[in-house]
C-alpha cells in the first residue's frame, strides 16, 4: 500500500530540504509549473539529475506532478501541503529569501526566459502557419540574418574603437558596416588571434595597448565599445575616461557614444580565480557611477534577454555620452 503523505515523518521531509538544489527547485516550483526539460534549462543541469531531485521531493510530499502528452509537469501547491510541511517551508523560504539574492535573481531570469520560449512554442502551435514560416526561414537563411540586416542602420561614416577586442568578435560584426574599426587589446596573443580571424579585412586597425592609456588622438572615434571587458579592470572609470577622451563631438554639440556590454552582478566567486575577474558583474548604479567618474553622462541601461541554453550570468548593455562641460571630447 502506497504511503500517505501525512505518514511521512516530519524529520524525513525536513531532511529532503538539506540539499541546496532541492531548495532552489521548491522556490521555483512554488511560483510556476515546469517540466523536467524546462527545469534543466533553468538550472543548467542534465535532465537525469533534475529528475532524481524531483523524485525525492515528490516522494516526500513537497511537489505534485501531472502528465500532459509525453511531458510531466511539476509544481508545489502550498495549500496541498500538510500543516507541518507548510510551516516548515514558510520558515525555510523566509530564511532563504534573505540569503543568496543574486542566485534568486538569476533563477528568476532563467524561468522568465523559459516561459517566454514556451509562449513562443504555444503561439507556433496554435498559429501553425506562422510557426512553419519561422522554421522555413531559419532553414533557408539561418538565425543571424535579422541582426546583420539591422546593422545597416548604423552610419557608414563611423569610426568605432573596439576596446578590449579579444579575438575580434565585435570588430568582425562591425567592419563590413562602418568606415573603420580600431581593435585594441592589451594581450598580444589576443591581438594575433583577432588578426587571424579578420585576415584580409582592410578597414580594421589593430593596436596592442593598455585601455587606460590609449595611443589614440582625442576626438578620433564615434563609438567606443567595451564587450565583456570592464569586469577584468580594477577601476573601470580609467578606461572609460580614455573612451571619453577619444570620442568626437559634432558641430551641433552631439557627442559620440560609449557602449558597455557586460555581466549583471552575480555571485560566482570562482570567476575571480579561474578567469581573473576583478568584479562579479555590475548593477546599474555601479555602471552609472563609473560613467560619471569618467566624465560621461549615462544614457541607457538594459538587461538583455536570457538565452535558456546559456550557462553564464545575465548580461546588460549600457550607453553614455560625454557630459556637457566635461572636456572629455572635442569637435571633429
Amino acid at each position: 500500500m502506497k504511503e500517505r503523505i501525512s505518514d511521512i515523518p516530519v524529520a524525513l521531509r525536513l531532511a529532503v530540504l538539506a540539499d541546496k538544489t532541492r531548495l532552489r527547485l521548491l522556490r521555483v516550483l512554488e511560483g510556476v509549473e515546469l517540466s523536467v526539460g524546462e527545469l534543466g534549462q533553468v538550472f543548467q543541469s542534465p535532465q537525469s539529475t533534475i529528475s532524481r531531485h524531483l523524485k525525492v521531493l515528490a516522494d516526500a510530499g513537497w511537489i505534485v506532478r501531472r502528465s500532459e502528452g509525453t511531458a510531466t509537469f511539476y509544481r508545489m501547491v502550498l495549500d496541498d501541503l500538510t500543516t507541518s510541511s507548510r510551516a516548515i517551508w514558510l520558515t525555510i523560504r523566509e530564511q532563504a529569501a534573505s540569503g543568496d539574492k543574486a542566485e534568486h535573481a538569476e533563477d528568476a531570469r532563467r524561468v522568465a526566459a523559459v516561459l517566454d520560449e514556451r509562449r513562443t512554442d504555444s503561439q507556433a502551435y496554435f498559429g501553425r502557419v506562422a510557426g512553419e514560416w519561422d522554421s522555413v526561414r531559419q532553414e533557408l537563411f539561418g538565425t543571424r540574418f535579422t541582426m546583420h540586416a539591422l546593422l545597416e542602420l548604423l552610419p557608414a561614416s563611423w569610426v568605432v574603437a573596439d576596446l578590449g577586442c579579444g579575438t575580434g568578435n565585435i570588430a568582425e560584426v562591425l567592419a563590413p558596416i562602418v568606415k573603420r574599426v580600431i581593435a585594441v587589446d592589451r594581450s598580444g596573443p589576443m591581438i594575433e588571434a583577432a588578426k587571424r580571424r579578420l585576415k584580409g579585412v582592410k578597414n580594421v586597425e589593430f593596436v596592442e595597448s593598455e585601455l587606460s592609456s590609449l595611443p589614440l588622438p582625442p576626438a578620433s572615434v564615434d563609438v567606443a565599445a567595451f564587450g565583456l571587458v570592464l569586469h577584468h579592470v580594477a577601476k573601470p572609470e580609467s578606461p572609460l575616461r580614455e573612451a571619453a577622451r577619444i570620442l568626437r563631438v559634432n558641430e551641433a554639440g552631439v557627442s559620440g557614444r560609449v557602449l558597455v556590454l557586460d555581466m549583471l552582478r552575480h555571485d560566482r566567486s570562482e570567476y575571480r580565480h579561474l578567469m581573473g575577474h576583478q568584479h562579479l558583474g555590475f548593477s546599474r548604479s555601479d555602471i552609472d557611477s563609473a560613467f560619471e567618474m569618467a566624465g560621461l553622462e549615462p544614457m541607457s541601461f538594459r538587461e538583455l534577454p536570457v538565452d535558456p541554453d546559456a550557462r553564464g550570468p545575465g548580461l546588460f548593455v549600457a550607453t553614455a555620452r560625454v557630459a556637457i562641460g566635461s572636456g572629455g571630447a572635442r569637435k571633429k
